[in-house]
C-alpha cells in the first residue's frame, strides 16, 4: 500500500482516524461517570474489574489479530473490530448490574483490540517508518482530542441524563467508520503460504487470561498467598512454557519468539509494559480525588482531565513532525518521561483542584512528548512482512502492562483505603460506633463506606434526612471518609511514579536506529534472515 498516491493514502486514513476516534470516545466518555455509574448499580469491589475485563480481552484481541492480519489483511480485522465494539456499547446501556456490565464491557474490549492493532498496523503499510512519526503524532492527536470532549460529555451526560446515553450517543459514528472502512479500505492479499497457529494462539490465551485473574483478584478477593491465586499463577507459567514449545517448531508462530532476540523490540515492550503499568494503574483513580475528594460533580470533573488531553494534543502533533523531519526518536522519550514523573507526584501531593489542574498538565506535556515514540521503534526494527505481529507485540505488552497495573493498584488502594480507616478509628479521629445509640448507628452505617464519596448528590440527601443533632457527627465521619480516601490516593500515585521511573532507566538502555524513509529494505537488509541482522543492516 506504499505506493498507493498521496490523496489515496489520505483518504484511508480519514477512514482509519473515524473507526479510531469512534472506539476512543466511547472509553473516555465513562471515565469520569464511572464512579457515578458505580454508585448506581453497586459494587464498588468490582470496580477495576469494568476496566480490567475491557483490557484483558482487548489485549488478547490484539495479539491474535497481528498475525492474522499479517495473513489475511487488516480490512476484515478493522471491519471486525467495529461490529464488536457497537455490540457491545449498545448492551453495555441495558446493563441493570455491575456483573452484566463487566459482560458487556468485555465485547467492547474485543472490538477494542482489534480495532487498535489493525489501525496501527495498516499505517505501518501505507507509510514508511520516517513518515509514520508525523502519523502516529495526529493519531495521539486524536486521543488527545476524545480525552477531551469524552469526560467532559460524559460528566455532563450522567447528570442530566440517564447514564445508558454514555453508551449510545456515539453508535451512529460505528456505524458511519464501518462504511468509510468498507468503500475506502483498500482489500488485502492473502499470503496463501501462511497457516494459522491454532495451538500457538490457544495456549498464549491460557496464559494471559490466569495471569490477568491472579493479579485482578490477588489482595481483594483472595489473598495473595491462597491457592487460588498460586494456582492461577501457576496455571500462567504452565501454558507460558506450553506455548513456547510451540512457537518453537510451528512454521508461522502467532508471537515470532525471534522478535524478543531483537534488543530494541525487548526494550521497547519492556518499556511499553512498565510505563503503562504505571500510568494507567494510577490515572484511573484520579476522579476519585476529584469527585471523592473535593466533592465536584462528574461534569467539573471531565474539566480538570480537559487541560491533560489539550497540551498532550498540541505537543504530540509536534513531536510526530520533528521526529519525521529529523529521524530521532531517543530524544523525545529522555524528555517526555521525567514530565511525565512529574505530574504524577503533583498528584500524590495535590490537596485541591487547581493542583490537580496543573498536574493533568504537565503530566499531559510529558504523555505527548514521550508516548509516540515506542510504536515507532519497534515498527522501524523489524521486517515489513513482521508489521502486523510486532505491532502486536507493542500492544500485547502495553495491555498487558496496564492491566497487571490497574490490578495492582486497585489492590494497593483498597488495603491502603482499610488500613487508613482503621486507624481513624484507633487513633480516635473517626467516630466508634459502638460509642452511640444502636438505632443511630444503623442510620450511620451507610457513612462508613467510601463509595458513598462518588455519588454527591445521594450523600448530601441522605445528609438532609438526618437530625440536625446528628449532623456534627456525620460531618466528621465524612471528613474521616475524605481523608481516608485522600491518602490512600497519595499511595497509589507515588506507586505509579515510581513504575514510570524504572521505564524512564531503560530509556536509556534502548537503542537508536535511523527511521527508514521506505518500508521496502535495503539489499543488505534482505540477507538476513534474523531480526537481530535486520536491525543491524539498518542502521
Amino acid at each position: 500500500m506504499e505506493d498507493l498516491s498521496q490523496k489515496r493514502k489520505v483518504t484511508i486514513m480519514i477512514a482509519i482516524i473515524a473507526a479510531m476516534f469512534f472506539s476512543a470516545i466511547n472509553q473516555t466518555i465513562v471515565s469520569t461517570a464511572m464512579p457515578r455509574i458505580i454508585a448506581i448499580l453497586g459494587g464498588m469491589d468490582y470496580y477495576t474489574w469494568v476496566i480490567t475485563i475491557y483490557m484483558l480481552t482487548s489485549t488478547i484481541a490484539t495479539v491474535l489479530v497481528g498475525k492474522l492480519s499479517d495473513i489475511y489483511g487488516r480490512k476484515p480485522f478493522i471491519l471486525a473490530g467495529i461490529v464488536f465494539f457497537i455490540i457491545g456499547a449498545f448492551l453495555s446501556g441495558f446493563s441493570r448490574d455491575i456483573f452484566q456490565l463487566i459482560t458487556y464491557r468485555g465485547i467492547q474490549g474485543i472490538g477494542a483490540g482489534i480495532i487498535m492493532a489493525s489501525a496501527f498496523t495498516a499505517v505501518g503499510d501505507l507509510f514508511s517508518p520516517r513518515e509514520r512519526g508525523k502519523w502516529t503524532g495526529i493519531m495521539m492527536a486524536v486521543f488527545g482530542f476524545s480525552s477531551v470532549l469524552g469526560p467532559t460529555l460524559g460528566g455532563w451526560l450522567v447528570d442530566n441524563m440517564e447514564w445508558k446515553w454514555l453508551f449510545w450517543i456515539f453508535l451512529p459514528l460505528g456505524v458511519v467508520a464501518f462504511i468509510m472502512i468498507m468503500m475506502l479500505f483498500p482489500k488485502g492479499v492473502r499470503k496463501k503460504s501462511e497457516k494459522i497457529d491454532y495451538f500457538g494462539s490457544l495456549f498464549l490465551t491460557l496464559t494471559i487470561v490466569p495471569l490477568l485473574l491472579g493479579f485482578s483478584w490477588a489482595g481483594t478477593k483472595y489473598d495473595w498467598g491462597s491457592w487460588q491465586i498460586l494456582s492461577l499463577f501457576g496455571g500462567a507459567v504452565v501454558f507460558l512454557i506450553l506455548f513456547i514449545l510451540v512457537e518453537r517448531v510451528v512454521k508461522s508462530p502467532v508471537l515470532p519468539l525471534s522478535l524478543f532476540r531483537n534488543d530494541i523490540v525487548t526494550i521497547s515492550n519492556t518499556i511499553g509494559f512498565i510505563m503503562n503499568a504505571g500510568m494507567m494503574g494510577a490515572l484511573i483513580y484520579l476522579p476519585f480525588f476529584v469527585q471523592g475528594v473535593e466533592g465536584i460533580s462528574p461534569t467539573y470533573s471531565g474539566y480538570v482531565t480537559m487541560p491533560m488531553s489539550i497540551s498532550m494534543v498540541i505537543v504530540s502533533t509536534i513531536v510526530g513532525r520533528m521526529i519525521t523531519k529529523t529521524g530521532k526518536y531517543k530524544r523525545f522519550a529522555l524528555a517526555g518521561i521525567p514530565i511525565m514523573i512529574i505530574g504524577m507526584l503533583i498528584m500524590a501531593l495535590m490537596n485541591s483542584v487547581w493542583l490537580a489542574v496543573i498536574a493533568m498538565i504537565v503530566f499531559g506535556l510529558g504523555l505527548g512528548i514521550g508516548m509516540p515514540v515506542f510504536s515507532l521503534t519497534v515498527q522501524n526494527a523489524v521486517r515489513p512482512d513482521q508489521l502486523g505481529v510486532a505491532t502486536a507485540s507493542s500492544q500485547l505488552f502495553r495491555n498487558l502492562g496496564g492491566t497487571i497495573g490497574i490490578a495492582v493498584m486497585g489492590t494497593i488502594m483498597t488495603s491502603s483505603l482499610t488500613g487508613h480507616m482503621k486507624d481513624a478509628m484507633t487513633s480516635g479521629k473517626g467516630v466508634d460506633m459502638k460509642n452511640l445509640d444502636p438505632e443511630l448507628a444503623k442510620q450511620l452505617a451507610p457513612f462508613q463506606n467510601p463509595e458513598m464519596l462518588l455519588d454527591q448528590p445521594k450523600l448530601h440527601k441522605l445528609q438532609e434526612t438526618m437530625p440536625q443533632e446528628v449532623q456534627s457527627v456525620l460531618a466528621q465521619m465524612i471528613d474521616t471518609l475524605k481523608h481516608a480516601l485522600s491518602s490512600s490516593l497519595t499511595t497509589v500515585f507515588l506507586s505509579g511514579a515510581a513504575l514510570v521511573a524504572v521505564a524512564l532507566v531503560l530509556t536509556f538502555f534502548l537503542r537508536e536506529i535511523p527511521l527508514r524513509t521506505s518500508n521496502k529494505l535495503p539489499e543488505t537488509q534482505k540477507q538476513g534472515q534474523t531480526d537481530k541482522a535486520t536491525t543491524a543492516s539498518s542502521v
